[in-house]
C-alpha cells in the first residue's frame, strides 16, 4: 500500500465514532441484547485515549490485519505509522460467544455502558512472537511481558467502536482534557510551540531544570502529560504525584504550563512506547517532544542486562519524528554539580567535574523507608505531598506473610504476633489465618488447586487494604505458588511493607505434628491435591527471612520476626 502522507493521520480528532443523542438511545437499547465484554482496567485506559481521540487515527481496537503489520512492521495495515497493538483481549469463554460481524456491548466492571464495538475480528494470537518484536524480548522477568503472558485472555478481537459514554473519573476532573480541548486552550493563550512532556514520577529539579531549559531553547511552553492510567507497583499512587504536579506548577512562569491527565497503561516497550507517547503529544498539539535517555524503559533482566539500551528510545523517535509531524528534544539525564550549585545535562559536565544524581528508584525507596532526601534533589513542596502519601517506615502498614507446608507453625507464631501488636498498640491488627478466612470468605471454595489459590488471592486482598490504611495484616495460609505469592507481595508494596516469612520446617517434622491425621490421608490416597505430597511447594526464592520450627519454639520464631520489623523500622 502507499504510504500515507507525513502528519495527516495524527490530528487528534476524534477518529472513533461518537454517537448523538438519538443514535445513543438506539446503541443503549441495543446493548441490551448484546453479549457483554468487561473491561479490566488495562482496556479503559485504551478505549478511553480512543475514544477522546489522543490515539487518532485509531477508530478501535485493532483488527488482526492491523495487528500483524503493527507487530512486524510498526504500521497498519494501510501503512501509516503505528508502534504499539492496542488489542481489546478476551478468555476462551468470551470467545465461544463472539463471532466476527456481531456487535458486543462494552462495560466497565460495574456494568456501566461504555459503547458497542462491531466485531471484525477474533484470532488467538503468537503471544511468544507478539513479545518477541515489540518487547524484544520473551523474558518474563519484563513486567510487560509478564502481563502479556500470564494476565491476558487467550483471544483478541478487533473492530470499530461507536462510543456511548466515557469512563468515568470522580477525581481530578477539571484537569481531565481531551486534545481539542487542550489544543482550544492553545489558541486562547496564542501559543505557536509547544513542548510535550509525559512522566509517571514527581517533578524533582533535575526533571524541572530540563523542562526550563527546553523551553528557553525552543521558545515555547510545556504540556505536561502525566500519566495516571497504569504504571508500574512500586511507583507512587496518582493521587500523590498529581499533587506534586500541582505544586510544581507554582514554579513555573505563568501562562507558560499547562496540566492535563493522561489516563495511559504503560506497555515498557522502550523505543515503541518513545514513538507512541509521541504520537499521543501530537495529537495533543505538541509541537515538540521531550524523550529521555532511558524512555519507558523497563529495567534489568536476571543477568543484570538492559532490556533496552540507553538512547535507543530517542534514536528511534527521531526516525520517526518527521513523519509523525512533531520535532524530538532528545536529553541526557541531568546531573547535579556540587561545586557550581547548578544541574546539567550528563553529556555536557565537563571533564574532572564532579556531578551526583538519584535514580527514580533509589528515591522512591529512600522515601518509603523514611530516609533523608537531600536538599539539592527536589523542592521543600514536593517532599511535603510525597511524606503525606508516603509516611516513614514506622506509620506505614505493613503485611506479614508467613507461608510454610501443614503443620509448619505458621498459625501458632501468627497468634503470638498478633497478640504481642496488640500490646504495643500502635496500629489496628488483623490475623488472617488461612483457616479462618476459608471459613468467613471463601466458604463456597473446594480445596481443588484453583480455588486454593483463589483463597489465597483473598487473603492478599485484604492484606493490601488493611496495609493501605496503615493497619497490620498478619497472613498464615499455605499459599504454595511462587508466582501468587509474587503477585501479592506487588500490590501490597505499592502500599506498605511487606515481609515474606517462610516457615521452613521439614515436611517430616509437620507430619509428626499431625494431630489431624491430614498426611496420613493424603499418602493413602483418602485426600487428593495435598500440599508436599501429591501437590508441589514452591520455596520462596527470596524471602524477608526463613525459619525452621524443628528446633526453636513458636515464641523464639515470632521474636526474630520482631527483630526484623525492628530493624526495618516498622516498629
Amino acid at each position: 500500500m502507499a504510504q500515507t502522507e507525513p502528519n495527516s493521520a495524527y490530528c487528534g480528532d476524534l477518529s472513533i465514532l461518537w454517537c448523538g443523542d438519538q443514535e445513543t438511545c438506539a446503541l443503549k437499547e441495543l446493548a441490551f441484547h448484546l453479549y457483554d465484554v468487561s473491561l479490566a482496567e488495562r482496556h479503559l485506559c485504551d478505549y478511553e485515549l480512543l475514544s477522546i481521540g489522543a490515539f487518532s487515527p485509531l477508530t478501535g481496537f485493532m483488527g488482526e490485519d492491523d495487528y500483524n503489520s503493527v507487530v512486524d512492521k510498526m504500521r497498519l495495515a494501510d501503512w501509516t505509522f503505528w508502534p504499539v497493538p492496542v488489542c481489546l483481549d478476551i478468555s476462551s469463554a468470551d470467545a465461544e460467544n463472539i463471532k466476527p460481524g456481531a456487535s458486543v456491548a462494552l462495560r466497565d466492571q460495574e456494568g456501566f455502558l461504555l459503547g458497542v464495538m462491531d466485531v471484525a475480528d477474533i484470532w488467538k494470537p503468537d503471544k511468544v512472537r507478539e513479545a518477541e518484536k515489540v518487547y524484544k524480548t520473551s523474558d518474563d522477568s519484563h513486567s510487560g511481558v509478564r502481563h502479556l503472558f500470564h494476565n491476558t485472555g487467550e483471544y483478541y478481537i478487533g473492530g470499530r467502536v461507536r462510543s456511548v459514554n466515557k469512563p468515568i473519573h470522580y477525581d481530578f476532573r477539571q484537569l481531565r482534557l481531551s486534545p481539542a480541548e487542550v489544543r482550544f486552550m492553545y489558541n486562547k493563550l496564542g501559543w505557536k510551540k509547544i513542548i510535550g512532556m509525559q512522566t509517571r514520577n514527581p517533578i524533582h529539579r533535575p526533571l524541572f531544570e530540563m523542562t526550563l531549559k527546553a523551553m528557553r531553547n525552543v521558545g515555547g511552553n510545556l504540556l505536561m502529560l502525566p500519566n495516571t492510567g497504569i504504571t508500574q507497583p512500586e511507583d507512587f499512587d496518582h493521587y500523590t504525584r498529581v499533587r506534586c504536579y500541582k505544586a510544581i506548577s507554582k514554579r513555573y512562569a505563568p501562562d507558560s504550563f499547562i496540566l492535563n491527565l493522561l489516563p495511559l497503561s504503560i506497555r515498557l516497550t522502550g523505543p515503541r512506547d518513545a514513538v507512541l507517547n509521541s504520537i499521543i503529544a501530537k495529537n495533543y498539539g505538541c509541537t515538540h517532544f521531550i524523550v529521555g535517555p532511558d524512555h519507558s524503559g523497563a529495567g534489568f533482566d536476571n543477568n543484570g542486562k538492559r532490556f533496552y539500551e540507553i538512547g535507543e528510545a530517542q534514536k528511534l523517535a527521531t526516525e520517526y519524528a518527521e513523519e509523525i509531524g512533531i520535532e524530538i528534544i532528545a536529553f541526557d539525564e541531568y546531573v547535579y554539580l556540587p561545586f557550581e550549585d547548578e544541574f546539567m545535562a550528563r553529556d555536557q559536565v565537563p571533564e574532572n567535574t564532579q556531578s551526583i544524581s538519584i535514580q527514580g528508584s533509589e528515591l522512591r525507596n529512600r522515601i518509603k523507608r523514611g530516609k533523608s532526601i537531600p536538599e539539592w534533589f527536589t523542592f521543600p513542596e514536593i517532599i511535603e505531598e510525597v511524606q503525606k502519601g508516603y509516611p516513614p517506615p514506622k506509620k506505614q502498614g505493613f503485611t506479614l506473610f508467613l507461608t510454610g507446608l501443614s503443620g509448619a507453625g505458621k498459625s501458632t507464631i501468627a497468634k503470638i504476633l498478633y497478640s504481642r501488636f496488640l500490646e504495643i498498640g500502635e496500629r489496628p491488627v488483623s490475623l488472617l489465618d488461612g483457616d479462618i478466612v476459608r471459613r468467613n470468605l471463601s466458604s463456597e471454595l473446594n480445596f481443588s488447586k484453583e480455588h486454593r489459590d483463589i483463597n489465597v488471592k483473598r487473603i492478599g486482598f485484604v492484606a493490601c487494604e488493611i496495609t493501605k490504611n496503615r493497619g497490620i495484616a498478619i497472613c498464615a495460609p499455605i499459599a504454595p505458588y511462587e508466582a501468587t505469592r509474587a503477585g501479592i507481595r506487588a500490590e501490597i508494596e505499592a502500599h506498605g511493607g511487606f515481609f515474606e516469612i517462610h516457615v521452613a520446617t521439614p515436611i517430616e517434622t509437620c507430619e509428626r505434628r499431625d494431630r489431624k491425621g491430614m498426611y496420613a490421608k493424603a499418602r493413602a490416597g483418602k485426600i487428593k491435591g495435598f500440599t508436599g505430597i501429591d501437590d508441589p511447594y514452591e520455596s520462596p526464592a527470596k524471602p524477608e527471612l526463613r525459619i525452621d520450627t524443628t528446633s526453636i519454639s513458636p515464641g523464639e520464631a515470632a521474636q526474630e520476626i520482631l527483630l526484623l520489623l525492628n530493624e526495618a523500622g516498622f516498629i
